[in-house]
């Protein structure tokens, strides 16, 4: 039975663990991709036991990890590494984030692969990259911003702050994603897989390439700025009516002098010399925000947020987690589905991208080895009795 999304018919192993690579291949299973991903027996994905949030299970595991089938494998035993080697001979993806060298020790690395599946695309996720001096280096979400120089644009003057979510991991898992896609596409071209590497250290680095070229080719050092950009202005929070915020974002002088007049009504503002030019209120912020602030105070921030929209000037309201899973946009464009788990069902929103004329697959959570038996038995293997003293079955080829 094919699923008629773009994916269809595309097998993919996933020997992953935590963010970057599960999100990567939750993409592929949302677009009608099989995912198979490879479990520690008993133990699973460590990013089961993160939290207990989601009906007893973690909110980090049942995000990534939809419309996947789990198989509990141990890689390292002799009983347990054919079926992992039969899965790669049917797949057309294999995706890894194991620790750094731990794929090649097992025979899984990259050149090995291909020389046996000339077909196969690998994609290998790490911290720092497969070489250089970092290579073996420990790499988890926060202290990769921090070795990108994230946290030296985030946070107040006073104290730098991390990102509220797993930016690195994420930058990882979409260049992941992205590289697959661009992989299967040559494929369809040449016949041949390829190799892909990805390091989360590479990926954030892109995205922080502004403040590079800002700090390198500018002059200045990197400036925290709280929720305000660092280089736009007036672009951030503002005190309005009611003890409520409202955060601005203008782009440009047209939009400055329709604030200044339709909103602020101070056209006095555009001509003077601390304002004229979007350096000139960087340089002169604090006294700017002081301004617009004593201007917004008396404005009630529904009736100012529907000012702001008609004159055409971008403008925001700080949500909660809970307050976004409740967004009235989301809600009018039907983006949510309910998913089940293991736990019960969760309500799931859509992909970004919308594909015409058809859904993503959106399928369940696994449970732990929940295909295991399944997984073998289609590739003609199934379960022996355990040995005493063993909590995992052993496999045996079907006569």
């Amino acid at each position: 039975m094919t699923s008629g999304l773009p994916l269809d018919g595309i097998h993919v192993v996933a020997l992953e663990q935590a963010v970057a690579a599960p999100f990567a291949t939750r993409q592929l299973a949302d677009l009608g991709a099989r995912v198979i991903k490879v479990e520690r027996p008993d133990v699973g994905d460590f990013a089961r036991d993160y939290d207990r949030s989601v009906h007893g299970q973690a909110s980090y595991f049942v995000w990534l990890n939809r419309g996947k089938e789990s198989i509990e494998l141990d890689v390292k035993s002799a009983d347990d590494a054919p079926v992992l080697a039969a899965l790669l001979a049917r797949a057309d993806v294999f995706v890894q984030n194991l620790a750094p060298g731990a794929a090649g020790r097992l025979g899984l690395g990259a050149e090995d692969l291909r020389k046996r599946h000339p077909r196969l695309i690998t994609c290998s996720i790490s911290g720092y990259g497969p070489d250089g001096p970092y290579r073996h280096k420990k790499a988890y979400d926060l202290l990769v911003q921090c070795e990108a120089g994230l946290l030296s644009v985030t946070g107040t003057p006073d104290e730098p702050a991390k990102a509220g979510i797993s930016v690195a991991d994420i930058a990882a898992g979409m260049y992941a994603y992205s590289g697959i896609l661009t992989a299967l596409y040559e494929r369809e071209r040449t016949g041949q897989g390829t190799s892909l590497d990805v390091a989360m250290l590479d990926a954030l680095g892109e995205w922080m390439s502004q403040p590079v070229y800002y700090s390198v080719y500018g002059g200045q050092p990197a400036r925290r700025t709280g929720a305000r950009h660092a280089s736009i202005a007036p672009y951030g929070p503002y005190a309005a009516g009611g003890g409520d915020q409202v955060f601005l974002g203008l782009q440009n002088e047209r939009e400055w002098a329709v604030l200044c007049n339709a909103i602020l009504h101070r056209p006095d503002l555009i001509t003077d010399d601390r304002f004229a030019t979007n350096p000139d209120r960087v340089a002169h912020d604090a006294e700017l925000t002081v301004i617009i602030e004593d201007a917004l105070r008396g404005i009630p921030v529904a009736r100012l947020v529907a000012s702001l929209d008609e004159a055409g000037i971008a403008s925001a309201r700080l949500r909660t987690p809970e307050q976004f899973a409740a967004h009235p946009q989301l809600e009018a464009r039907d983006r949510w589905r309910d998913v089940d788990s293991p736990g019960g069902q969760i309500r799931a929103l859509l992909p970004p991208v919308s594909v015409s004329g058809r859904e993503a697959a959106m399928g369940p959570v696994p449970a732990l080895g929940q295909h295991t038996e399944a997984i073998r038995a289609e590739l003609g293997m199934f379960a022996r009795e355990p040995r005493p003293g063993s909590v995992r079955m052993t496999l045996k080829a079907k006569p």
